[in-house]
């Protein structure tokens, strides 16, 4: 009995420190139907300091409430009041991909066409002669499979050779974690074939909350001392340009929308900022590669990345025409997004830091968005 007694101390101990462990609660509710009948799921994940809300459809984040200086909840990320909201935009011809899981590969790949081993691959063009984010079927427009883990969810999909124009059966994994105003995001991926791989989340971000006003006012801090240029068609030029002297010196902390309309060519071509940043000493170990402070509201959003570089973009194609949560007209600049990423176009670019993945290898990397006010 003594034995016994024992034994149940410590399974009632170990139940308690699982408990004290995992300090963020999951709950799993039905999401509704695509129109192709696929059942999703919406998953919440909440602390004391962060609600998240993540779909099986696209691992978009649909929903993310973070607390101003007073304390005040606001939900800080561009989408729809439901997922037939983000389904419809997802396969329109001017997808706008707020929040989900984007590959295989983020950004653009030039005349939707790479080479790899002495063999060409073909992808759909869906970005004028150019792909973009893994094209109009990619991870963004797919289910994943979601089970609860401790502080979140883990979502798989396995992505089969030949879809979308790519190598290899590509086993994928995303990691939703919350704890302590951290949105923690972690990307896992084997392949049984030579592949080229890029993946980031799409999150629009607006700190003084969803479709209010611009993000224009918001200061933005970039460690990034060099960014790739771009072509008419927003392809990297392969050069490494210093920022110093340009519109894109966010080293130390600006508003965003103090030079956006600076008379310099790279800002004409992207129409505001629609470029990639090489962050300083990344591409390891995480590392801090922004920071985005709205006065307004107090909050501050700080991203930190195992990643080489990040998308820089503000939103520059929103018009007004779609309307989101609450039937808000998403404005010009009304968010920013900050996707940690390897380099658009880098299969083509050898220069680059390099986006293969090998039978054998294992692609892994981690993103942390994290919350705090002053």
């Amino acid at each position: 009995m003594k034995i016994m007694h024992r034994f149940m101390v410590v399974l009632v101990c170990a139940m308690i420190a699982c408990a004290a462990e995992a300090k963020t609660q999951v709950t799993k509710a039905n999401g509704g139907k695509l129109p192709n009948g696929a059942a999703v799921d919406v998953y919440t994940l909440k602390d004391e300091k962060l609600e998240v809300q993540v779909a099986t459809y696209g691992g978009e984040v649909i929903s993310l409430k973070a607390p101003d200086r007073n304390g005040k909840m606001a939900d800080v990320v561009l989408g729809f009041d439901d997922v037939s909201g983000f389904y419809a935009n997802s396969n329109s011809s001017s997808a706008a991909f707020f929040g989900p899981i984007v590959g295989r590969y983020a950004n653009r790949i030039a005349h939707a066409k790479f080479s790899l081993d002495g063999r060409e691959y073909h992808l759909t063009k869906n970005n004028g002669d150019n792909s973009i984010h893994g094209g109009p079927t990619g991870f963004h427009n797919r289910m994943w499979d979601a089970i609860i883990i401790p502080d979140g969810i883990e979502l798989t999909y396995l992505s089969k050779d030949g879809e979308e124009g790519y190598p290899g059966n590509l086993s994928v994994t995303v990691r939703y974690t919350v704890e302590g105003g951290d949105l923690k995001i972690d990307y896992t991926a084997t392949t049984d074939k030579p592949t080229v791989l890029n993946l980031t989340n799409h999150s629009y971000f607006n700190l003084s909350g969803q479709g209010n006003g611009t993000i224009l006012q918001e200061q933005l801090q970039l460690h990034a001392s060099r960014f790739t240029p771009v072509d008419s068609t927003l392809i990297p030029t392969g050069e490494l340009k210093s920022v110093a002297g340009t519109p894109f010196d966010f080293l130390e902390p600006r508003a965003v929308g103090e030079r956006i309309n600076a008379d310099d060519e790279q800002i004409k071509l992207g129409h505001g900022y629609d470029h990639n940043f090489v962050i300083d000493g990344g591409g390891k170990e995480l590392t801090k590669a922004a920071e985005v402070y709205d006065p307004a509201s107090g909050r501050v959003l700080q991203v930190l990345t195992t990643e080489p570089g990040v998308q820089f973009y503000t939103s520059n194609f929103l018009d007004g025409s779609i309307k989101g949560k609450q039937g808000i007209a998403y404005p010009r600049n009304g968010a920013l997004c900050l996707e940690t990423q390897h380099f658009p176009d880098s299969p083509n670019h050898p220069a680059f830091p390099t986006t293969e993945l090998r039978p054998g290898g294992k692609f892994h990397s981690v993103t942390v968005y994290r919350f705090s006010t002053r």
